[in-house]
């Protein structure tokens, strides 16, 4: 089990990313969360087996339908601490 921390940068916000991003989390069976910045960037941590978190990353380089993602930071750690669920943090 992993955790990856995204910052996901480009036209992000105002386009249902967050929603859709918890919904394939949840597909997944990944736990974390997803959250706004105030500077546009879109932020995401998950835990899980990290085949799933793979495609999590993958998933989020597109992000949905009407997104225009234009680079990801990505940063690979070890689980300090679990989460239950995963869910958009306001």
């Amino acid at each position: 089990m992993k955790q990856l921390h995204l910052k996901i940068h480009g036209r992000v916000q105002g386009v249902l990313y967050r929603e859709n991003a918890r919904h394939q989390a949840g597909e997944l069976g990944l736990t974390g969360w997803v959250k706004n910045c105030s500077n546009g960037v879109v932020e995401l941590v998950a835990q899980g087996r990290e085949e799933d978190l793979q495609k999590i990353l993958e998933w989020c380089k597109n992000g949905p339908r009407h997104a225009e993602v234009d680079r990801v930071e990505e940063t690979w750690s070890e689980i300090k601490e679990g989460f239950e669920g995963f869910k958009i943090v306001y």
